[in-house]
């Protein structure tokens, strides 16, 4: 049994954590909202959740919460690499998190690219662009959340012998 920890130099603060989480939930909202499921379904006729049906304002938030991520990721391997590596090293389920983490921005970076006007890419590499990038958010949110029912961490202390 891998003992994880949350004290180690490279684990994060508390309010990072949210500011993650809620970034996260952002993310998953905003991302399923770039598909017309929020009008079809009716999620927009709830009171407060109208602006859920307009693309553009979806599409926004998605990009700024994308761009908080890149800040977050940026920050946590900075600080990993500078403090942490020494005394904590990834679990198995950080592992994970991390190579599905790795695929959505990889993708992510593909689809902001696809956006741009002066960027042409072939109908099959967008689908497949767009299904990758889908996938990778399912795999990502399915794997935290059972990661998050058995509670496995992202860091271990590293042991010396």
């Amino acid at each position: 049994m891998e003992k994880t920890v949350a004290t180690c130099s490279a684990a994060p603060s508390k309010a990072m954590v949210r500011l993650y989480i809620a970034v996260i939930a952002v993310l998953a909202f905003t991302g399923f909202g770039q598909m017309p499921i929020f009008k079809r379904y009716y999620l927009a006729d709830i009171p407060g959740l109208g602006w859920s049906a307009n693309f553009f304002v979806t599409h926004a938030l998605h990009y700024l919460g994308a761009s908080v991520l890149f800040f977050l990721m940026a920050y946590h391997i900075t600080g990993y690499f500078l403090a942490g590596r020494h005394s904590c090293t990834l679990t198995k389920s950080g592992w994970t998190r991390v190579i599905f983490l790795a695929g959505l921005t990889v993708t992510g970076i593909f689809r902001v690219l696809k956006n741009m006007p002066d960027i042409l890419f072939s109908p099959n590499f967008t689908m497949f662009i767009d299904f990758a990038h889908l996938g990778f958010a399912m795999l990502f949110l399915f794997s935290c959340l059972g990661f998050l029912i058995f509670r496995t961490g992202w860091l271990k202390e590293v042991t010396h012998n």
